[in-house]
């Protein structure tokens, strides 16, 4: 569900210019100035360069373990990628794809527990011969994109779990063969480009990630890139959203018989357009009919549109909402139908760590990932919900896999190629190495721990902040 939005640097005198992308729009920047400084203030006090350098230096212990994942990738896995790239199943259908990856986790001493609440396609796979210690999570991913063609894997989610595998088994093992304490855990998870369910949401809820105390996992891309500490979303703040319109059915030459509930939610089209000047410019609806009628002689008694309301932060996005769903009652008021609104799955801002992002940034740099950005983007969780985000301290690591954008079918092209196979292997090599870190240093562990703490306090500051700034136009009654 990638998407790279990159935020317009506008220089307030108050703002730490490294942090000016942290929020996207003027109120948000200016409601949220002193916490904009305090983040600033903690990695100013971590230095991050510092670490990042300590910890990718010379290392022959690390680099046994990261070679073992490149030859996991090089003999078998890059394989299974293709595979997968070239079979593509829809999210919650991918029951091919999940069959790849768990029969392989079996063969590697993990124990595999298929479905969560809800979930059919999800799963859990634990290393058998991992001890107490730190857990060490993986998110992996396998669904393709619903396109004009058919299904697709224009994000590459095709060898993000390959990707996971890889590293999931070069670290596990060396967990045994050196006595480390800690295990493994990797998370299958359906779906990343649907809605209903939104399946990590629904995930977290379920506790399945409970007792993760790191998740990472992979994301195709077209730079290198790493986010900015903070908090933020990828593709902003997202309410998933369904509009049911009924109606009453009658024949077309007698249509006064009838309730028309394709004009209903035309007409909530059109409000949603009529409103557009009252919303801040930032705002993105978006919306397709998937119902619309049974019969060009019948009056349609029955139509769904299915809306994506977005806007960079949560707060407004709520204003937003009520006007979208006061469209919806004024439609069906005004066509003498019903509507039923479904508010079914919501993203939002997660936590993006900096001693996490950093250091895996630098390590796919060592390991050879081209087009690198320099400056860090926006801040934005580790994965598109940014719920589980905002609960376990995680990184999401994108080195260049395509010379196309993100949702095409160009960079499904590229998964097979040379750009992104060799962007693949960066990624898993440099995922083995943070996971390495975080198993053998406690003080690291410590460091992220800390960070990740305070950013939980400083999104809870800044969302009182937004209230505070986004005030309602009073309207009067009329005389």
């Amino acid at each position: 569900m990638r998407i790279s939005l990159r935020a317009t640097a506008v220089v307030f005198g108050l703002l730490a210019p490294c942090l000016l992308s942290a929020q996207e729009t003027p109120t948000e920047r200016v409601a949220a100035a002193d916490v904009v400084n305090k983040l600033d203030a903690l990695q100013t006090s971590l230095d991050l360069p510092a670490l990042a350098a300590r910890l990718t230096g010379p290392n022959a212990q690390r680099d046994q373990v990261v070679a073992r994942a490149k030859q996991l990738m090089d003999t078998e896995l890059l394989a299974m990628g293709d595979d997968i790239t070239k079979h593509p199943e829809i999210g919650f259908k991918e029951t091919r794809s999940v069959k790849l990856l768990t029969d392989w986790l079996k063969k590697h001493d993990f124990e595999v527990q298929m479905g969560t609440p809800g979930l059919p396609t999800a799963f859990v796979a634990r290393y058998k011969k991992g001890k107490a210690g730190p857990n060490l999570g993986i998110i992996v991913e396998y669904d393709a994109l619903r396109g004009t063609k058919g299904a697709f894997h224009g994000d590459q989610h095709s060898t993000q779990g390959p990707i996971g595998l890889a590293a999931a088994v070069a670290v596990s093992e060396f967990l045994t063969k050196s006595g480390t304490p800690g295990t493994v855990t990797v998370y299958g998870t359906p779906g990343e480009e649907m809605m209903p369910p939104n399946a990590k949401t629904e995930m977290l809820k379920s506790k399945v990630f409970d007792g993760a105390d790191i998740l990472v996992r992979s994301h195709s891309t077209s730079r290198t890139s790493r986010p900015a500490a903070g908090f933020g979303t990828c593709c902003m703040n997202i309410n998933g959203v369904k509009y049911t319109f009924s109606g009453a059915p009658a024949h077309q030459l007698a249509s006064w018989n009838g309730r028309n509930a394709l004009t209903a939610v035309r007409q909530l089209f059109g409000n949603i357009d009529d409103m557009r000047s009252s919303m801040r410019p930032e705002t993105r609806i978006q919306g397709v009919i998937t119902e619309g009628g049974a019969a060009p002689n019948v009056v349609p008694d029955r139509t769904v549109a299915d809306f994506y309301v977005r806007y960079p932060d949560e707060v407004y996005l709520a204003q937003i909402q009520d006007i979208v769903d006061n469209a919806a009652k004024a439609a069906a008021l005004a066509t003498g139908t019903k509507v039923k609104i479904d508010h079914y799955g919501e993203d939002r801002d997660g936590i993006s760590v900096g001693s996490l992002s950093e250091v895996a940034f630098a390590y796919m740099k060592k390991y050879g990932a081209t087009d690198v950005e320099s400056e860090p983007g926006k801040p934005q969780g580790y994965e598109e919900t940014g719920s589980v985000s905002s609960a376990i301290p995680g990184v999401g690591f994108s080195a260049k896999t395509s010379n196309a954008p993100n949702h095409t079918y160009e960079m499904e092209a590229d998964a097979l190629g040379q750009v992104g196979h060799d962007g693949f292997v960066v990624d898993a090599q440099a995922m083995t190495a943070v996971l390495y870190d975080f198993a053998t240093r406690a003080d690291y562990r410590e460091t992220v721990k800390h960070e990740f703490q305070t950013i939980q306090g400083l999104k809870t500051e800044y969302i009182d902040a937004l209230h505070k700034a986004y005030v309602l136009p009073k309207v009067p009654e009329p005389q």
